[in-house]
């Protein structure tokens, strides 16, 4: 077989490749319908016109309509850089300078290429005038194909495996197309050697494109294999998790490096970021490069690359799967999560019920002790005790007595609260007159111990027996533990009602300070002095919670404890 015959087929052969990259642009622009894929589609398509139909024109055209076509097939080749141009820029927009340059080149050439008064057929003698069209085609071809390819190249760095290489083998086609044009320009055409490294060239150029353009899936498998890795450990983490913090800490940075993304949100139901990597909330609103991917209770916000739409669909798929096993690895986290917090708080509880019970019976021991003792001995040296012992005896079993009551009502609150059925039924109170009238029976002989400080007029909407329980005990702590004077403050704002009990003592010893409002707990002042039960504070908080409100401590200023009652404003109970 001869050179010429091999240069013939060989020709045949390219035309088909680039008409087969046509058609297959044009597939995808019709599956597709996006930006990118339009100028894909353009591009190659008019490339694969110039190859098919440069085959079915003779050599040299004689008729007015030969000559029309062959032009129009010059400027179809005239025009492919600059549509390749135009389709990197349907991904990243380019400087105005390098639209400008494009736009200029082919519209020149264009216009030589309708002014050229003839073309000679091949062999022919060459004119200066068209020796010097052929170096501007070759050079506008040239300039424009290789930014096209740089910004391809360049554009890849950043993306994953499959992304990439397909732009990285559209990068190599362009540029092997170049070569090949390049090269036609200077071989005579009679060399049928050269013509065959030339074509050779053109249909690997053609190839590349068809690889870059639509690579096969066991190509892309293949590819796809560093981020399938990397993606099997992410899923293997998150089985292997049970913290919601680490299921996304887990995930997040192979979701990201999946598709090249700018940054990834994971949103819960409520719309509150469970996390994100690349940027900060607010999560970004809606546009062409924002995919949102609903998993099922949760969604996923990918501030995509713009290539990833076009070159990385199915990656977007296995993002999805990924995104919605993480979806169920946060789920089960949650799960786990809630059993374990339950569980600790029934063991909490448990213990909190053993231990109430332990120092219940404790502090009702002494009392309940007292009395049988007392009791026991009126009942046995009754007639021979005298008037003062008898006196002595009785103090002691009313004292007693009364310790054991206040410590039982006291019991039968807590467990009222914890039950929650303790009613509440706001209504309106003259807080100085009631707190003066609380001082009365709570401090008797003691008013000058205590200053109320509270405007004549102040009324505040309050459940009568909440406000009773809680300042009751605050002014007895405070003359018990603290020191005079005590002041009492009250104001209302729009939203709370606030009352401060503050003493002028020792304040309340910081090592005591965090279990200052546990049950049955006092200071060790306190209880070498056997004051009080230590459940005081604990229900006096439980009934300003009980009231949606709450207690809180502060150490006054130079000295002393502060107390505050704040509860928030309802309407009257009817109303």
């Amino acid at each position: 077989m001869s050179a010429q015959t091999v240069n013939d087929i060989l020709k045949y052969v390219s035309a088909a490749a680039f008409a087969l990259l046509g058609i297959v642009a044009l597939v995808l622009w019709l599956r597709r319908r996006s930006g990118p894929s339009l100028w894909a589609a353009v591009c190659f398509g008019s490339l694969g016109a110039v190859a098919l139909a440069g085959q079915l024109l003779p050599d040299d055209p004689q008729t007015t309509a030969e000559i029309v076509a062959e032009r129009a097939l010059i400027v179809a080749l005239v025009l492919f850089p600059y549509f390749l141009l135009r389709f990197t820029a349907a991904f990243r927009s380019a400087s105005m300078r390098l639209e400008w340059i494009g736009a200029v080149l082919t519209a020149g050439l264009i216009v030589w290429t309708i002014l050229l008064p003839d073309i000679p057929a091949a062999g022919e003698h060459r004119s200066v005038g068209f020796s010097l069209y052929i170096y501007a085609l070759v050079l506008q071809f040239a300039i424009l194909s290789t930014i096209a390819a740089y910004r391809l190249w360049a554009a890849g760095r950043d993306q994953p495996s499959v992304a990439r290489n397909r732009m990285r083998l559209l990068s190599l086609a362009a540029l092997a197309l170049t070569a090949a044009l390049f090269l036609v320009a200077l071989i005579p055409a009679d060399e049928y050697g050269l013509q065959i490294a030339v074509n050779s060239l053109a249909i690997a150029s053609a190839l590349i494109f068809l690889l870059g353009l639509a690579p096969p899936e066991v190509v892309r498998g293949i590819w796809r294999r560093p981020e399938q890795e990397r993606t099997r450990r992410a899923i293997g983490g998150l089985m292997a998790t049970t913290d919601p913090d680490e299921v996304v800490d887990t995930v997040l940075p192979e979701m990201r490096r999946l598709v090249g993304a700018k940054a990834v949100f994971l949103v819960g139901s409520d719309g509150a970021v469970l996390g994100n990597i690349g940027a900060e909330p607010p999560v970004p609103d809606e546009g062409p490069q924002i995919l949102r991917l609903d998993l099922g209770g949760i969604s996923m916000v990918v501030v995509a690359s713009p290539y990833a739409p076009f070159f990385g669909s199915d990656e977007i798929e296995l993002l999805r799967s990924l995104g919605a096993l993480t979806g169920l690895a946060l789920d089960r986290s949650r799960l786990f999560v809630q059993e374990r917090e339950q569980r600790i708080a029934l063991q909490r509880a448990d213990e909190m019920k053993t231990n109430f019970i332990a120092l219940a019976a404790h502090e009702l021991r002494t009392p309940v002790t007292s009395v049988h003792g007392v009791v026991q001995t009126l009942d046995q040296l009754g007639d021979r005790l005298s008037n003062k012992d008898r006196e002595e005896l009785a103090e002691a079993l009313r004292s007693q007595s009364e310790r054991m009551r206040s410590l039982v009502d006291q019991l039968l609150d807590l467990s009222r609260l914890e039950a929650e059925t303790v009613p509440i039924n706001p209504v309106p109170i003259p807080v100085r007159a009631e707190v003066e009238e609380l001082v009365a029976t709570s401090a008797p002989g003691q008013d000058g111990a205590i200053d109320v400080r509270i405007p004549e007029s102040l009324e505040a909407v309050i459940d009568r027996t909440v406000f009773d329980r809680v300042v009751t005990n605050l002014l007895t702590n405070a003359l018990r533990h603290g020191a005079a004077p005590v002041v009492v403050t009250a104001a209302q704002s729009d939203n709370h009602f606030r009352l401060v009990v503050e003493d002028s003592g020792e304040g309340v010893p910081p090592q005591f300070v965090e279990d200052l409002f546990e049950r049955f707990s006092r200071s060790d002042e306190a209880r070498s002095r056997g004051q009080g039960s230590g459940l005081g504070l604990s229900i006096a908080r439980s009934y300003a919670r009980a009231h949606g409100g709450d207690l809180v401590h502060h150490a006054a200023r130079p000295h002393g404890a502060r107390f505050e009652l704040v509860v928030p404003l309802r309407p009257a109970s009817g109303e």
